[in-house]
């Protein structure tokens, strides 16, 4: 028998040593409670070097172990105590899994964070400068990720020991350590002062811009951003804006795709208008790039770019480009440009715009890839509001009422979803003559969710034009095809009238659509009866008492005698909720 005392422990160590892994991950998902039934003291001198010394090889129980000893503080006694965590965190600092690594990496950040820095100077420290001296290149690895924390609480001496322990990292034999020296550095460079930011780090920063690899310089390019804020403008110009202009014609094009993907908070860091003015050679090079993913990131971020550069600028250097790029042989670049175009309308101007840009918004429009015409028809209205409504509805509606037939359902979707912005805009005499016949094929579309979003299209273009008008022009062409002789599109009309009811009011419901709701009662389709049912249900509360015993509840009795358990079902519920409204 175990002594009490011993116990969780003793569990803990069988199932660690236990061959299922689900039983020992389970056993490390319940470490805080162990901790718990042991107690602060015997969880520092017992429990934790326990953990120090699990030797487990399942990636799945360290990632776990990792997460959880970085909420562990408050199970060894405070903060005074965090320091004895930090030895099985700097074991699985070292692990070759690197989302282990990682996930520790983390959890001593989050410690390091809370330490005094007493402590930090005794115990962190040395941990990482033992990691960054590693024999291992994953201690290495682990140990750029924690140079933020531990460098703010060193002394001068400790400082310039841990920048020069950076500075090897930095020119390590494995790319790895580079590329996690290189991923790391802004977040060090915010926590070194100004002096030493100008010199050692600006040193670190080239050499890393410089590395023969192209995996550590696209991480010097994400640096570059973050550098460069921490950085006086003119410090800023002198050392970061040469290496944006020489990786945007780096021989690695992924390296330029990720000065392409960065651009915006490129030109950011460099600061004031006429040093970004610098950067659009560079912009016009990547959105001529050879490679298309290059090119596509490049395209996505036009309206960004065009918003920090001089107007005029941007017609000259940029315009010209885009229109290529409408034009591109990958249908991709196509629909990267495609979903920020639109956004070019503001920046531009009216003018601009109407001679430049709506030109390539017809061309998209007419694309052959579906997802181009997609995303332009999702970003409409921010060129509504430029060019005004008379000149859309001339140029881009016929293309608009072209693509409402569109082969694609999602292009034919996307279409309807537009619909009650455009109509809102254009008037209701303009709606009725160009659009009102497309919102009721929409109705009888093959696909069901295009059924049922023009459902829900004609109830919001009912709310945007009023009862009146959706009396006289939308319910008598709804109730026409109740009759269709295929039934689904008989329950879509009973869908539609149950969404229209609630805007026109009890009195058009009752005399207009409920005659045909209970008449589809008597349909040979266990589906529509149950759908009736169902629609009954909902109109209870719309309408006055007489109306729901002399007419509901006759046809609700019918329907529940129905052969089908379906309809006697939702019949039953309708003829409760009936009951329900008669007991108030």
């Amino acid at each position: 028998m175990v002594d009490e005392p011993l116990y969780p422990i003793a569990i803990l160590i069988d199932e660690l040593k236990n061959d299922d892994i689900q039983l020992r991950l389970n056993s490390i998902r319940r470490l805080s409670t162990i901790a718990r039934a042991l107690g602060e003291e015997r969880t520092r001198k017992e429990l934790v070097p326990f953990l120090s010394e699990n030797n487990d090889d399942d990636d799945e129980v360290l990632l776990a172990m990792a997460e959880e000893l970085g909420a562990f503080i408050p199970y060894v006694g405070g903060l005074e105590h965090a320091h004895v965590l930090l030895p099985p965190l700097e074991t699985l600092c070292t692990v070759e899994e690197t989302v282990v690594r990682d996930k520790a990496v983390e959890s001593l950040c989050r410690i390091g964070s809370q330490m005094k820095e007493r402590d930090l100077v005794d115990w962190f420290i040395p941990l990482v400068k033992r990691l960054g001296a590693g024999e291992w290149f994953t201690a290495r690895v682990s140990a750029c990720g924690l140079f933020h924390i531990a460098y703010p609480s060193a002394t001068d001496l400790l400082r310039a020991e841990l920048r020069s322990v950076y500075n090897q990292l930095c020119h390590d034999d494995m790319p790895m350590v580079r590329r996690s020296a290189a991923s790391n550095l802004g977040k060090f460079a915010a926590t070194v002062e100004p002096v030493h930011l100008k010199t050692d780090i600006m040193t670190f920063f080239r050499d890393l811009t410089q590395d023969d690899q192209d995996s550590v310089r696209l991480l010097a390019v994400e640096g570059c951003a973050a550098v460069g804020k921490l950085l006086e403008p003119q410090d800023c110009v002198a050392n970061i804006l040469p290496v944006i202009l020489n990786f945007s014609q780096d021989k690695s094009w992924r390296v330029r795709f990720m000065v392409a993907n960065q651009l915006y908070e490129l030109c950011e860091a460099v600061g004031p208008e006429p040093t970004r003015t610098d950067l659009i050679p560079a912009y016009v090079r990547l959105l001529r790039d050879n490679e298309a993913e290059v090119r596509i990131a490049a395209a996505g971020k036009v309206t960004k770019f065009c918003r920090i550069v001089n107007p005029q600028l941007a017609m000259q250097h940029i315009l010209p480009c885009v229109k290529e790029l409408s034009t591109d042989s990958s249908q991709h670049v196509r629909a990267a440009l495609a979903s920020v175009i639109m956004g070019m309308a503001p920046v531009l101007g009216k003018e601009a715009t109407i001679e430049q840009l709506l030109p390539i918004f017809l061309a998209l429009l007419k694309d052959e890839f579906p997802d181009v015409r997609l995303n332009i028809i999702s970003k409409l209205d921010q060129v509504n509001q430029v060019i005004g409504i008379d000149l859309l509805s001339q140029s881009l509606l016929p293309a608009i009422v072209e693509l409402a037939e569109d082969r694609h359902w999602r292009v034919r979707l996307a279409i309807i979803e537009y619909i009650p912005l455009l109509a809102s805009q254009l008037g209701v005499d303009f709606f009725d003559d160009k659009l009102g016949l497309l919102c009721m094929q929409w109705l009888g579309d093959q696909v069901f969710s295009i059924r049922e979003a023009a459902a829900n299209n004609l109830k919001r273009l009912a709310e945007e034009f009023g009862p009146e008008w959706t009396c006289q022009h939308i319910i008598p062409q709804v109730l026409e095809m109740i009759n269709n002789p295929h039934y689904l599109y008989r329950m879509t009309i009973l869908y539609a009238i149950s969404l229209l009811a609630s805007v026109v009011g009890t009195e058009v419901t009752c005399q207009t659509m409920l005659p045909v709701v209970i008449n589809a009662a008597k349909d040979r389709v266990p589906n529509i009866k149950f759908n009736v049912a169902k629609i009954l249900q909902s109109l209870i509360p719309a309408v006055e008492t007489s109306v729901v015993e002399q007419t509901f509840r006759p046809c609700l009795q019918e329907l529940n005698e129905d052969p089908d358990v379906d309809v006697r079902y939702f019949a039953t519920q309708a003829l409760q909720a009936c009951d329900q409204v008669m007991a108030t």
